[in-house]
């Protein structure tokens, strides 16, 4: 893709979203063709727009491609250079802004994990059909063969995947949780030979959860929609919750109903924050 402003001058344009605090930054590679090779982020770029201080700062990247059969492709990056399978809250915040582009209130998506259907609500809120929710040991992935309603793990916790791996702890005060200890530990435990999310989760009745996460390659994140559709998935596998539920994280609450076909819906807000454009010095300091 060459690296241009829509005024031809040299430099790759931007948007930064969040969905309750869980910050993206986008970009349009639609006009750079279907090969992955072709788009413009690198891991190097992703690490070097991710830090907060010498970059823009983000938990993911979007990058938006075309795509045959679908709306478009989307493709994430997490801060330190890694890729992400998912990205709930992103996907909804792209979903919006596709839909306003094309003046629909309903499109699809495609991801690591598989087509996605959205659909912007009366309220202006945005759904997303993050597809079915995996429960085997080996679709998480773990490193053996294990019971992923309660793993061996101290307190037990749900193993989920939803297109990335989630370890889901309950606990009776989510607050005393030491997170930035507890996190990493978790995130990097043998078990996972990819690493996971992490969740800490207090039960505040049936419907209603307080939940805090620890993001794979993030860290502590305001909120993450594929956490929260885990959270609801371990919880009902363990008798705690009903198949929708209300998660309450850091940024804000999203509606997350686990569907008896599997799959599970996502509700939430998206926010714009501002559109930019990396310099040519940026870029060039990264590399090709």
């Amino acid at each position: 893709m060459d690296r241009r402003a829509s005024d031809g001058s040299p430099g790759l344009r931007f948007l930064k979203m969040h969905g309750l605090g869980n910050d993206f930054v986008i970009i349009d590679a639609r006009g750079a063709g279907d090969s992955p090779e072709s788009w413009p982020v690198t891991a190097a770029l992703a690490r070097a727009l991710g830090d907060r201080r010498r970059g823009v700062g983000f938990d993911q990247l979007t990058v938006i491609a075309a795509v045959e059969g679908a709306d478009a492709r989307l493709d994430f990056w997490n801060a330190d250079g890694s890729q992400a399978g998912t990205c709930g809250n992103a996907t909804r915040c792209v979903a919006d802004l596709l839909m306003a582009e094309s003046g629909r209130t309903r499109l699809a998506l495609v991801t690591d994990n598989g087509l996605l259907a959205a659909e912007r609500l009366t309220d202006g809120r945005v759904r997303v059909d993050m597809g079915p929710a995996r429960t085997g040991w080996r679709d998480i992935p773990l490193a053996r063969d294990a019971d992923t309603a309660a793993l061996p793990l101290p307190g037990e916790p749900g193993a989920v995947s939803m297109g990335n791996p989630h370890c889901v702890h309950f606990v009776d005060d989510v607050a005393a949780v030491p997170l930035e200890r507890r996190g990493p530990e978790i995130e990097h435990h043998p078990l996972f030979p990819v690493r996971t999310n992490v969740q800490f989760v207090q039960v505040l009745g049936r419907d209603r959860v307080r939940a805090r996460v620890w993001e794979r390659g993030v860290g502590v994140t305001l909120a993450s929609g594929s956490s929260a559709c885990a959270v609801v998935v371990a919880g009902h596998r363990k008798g705690l919750l009903e198949r929708w539920a209300s998660v309450e994280l850091d940024g804000g609450a999203l509606e997350i109903e686990w569907r008896d076909d599997g799959h599970v819906l996502m509700v939430g807000p998206v926010s714009y924050v501002f559109e930019g454009q990396l310099s040519p010095a940026f870029l060039a300091e990264v590399g090709p």
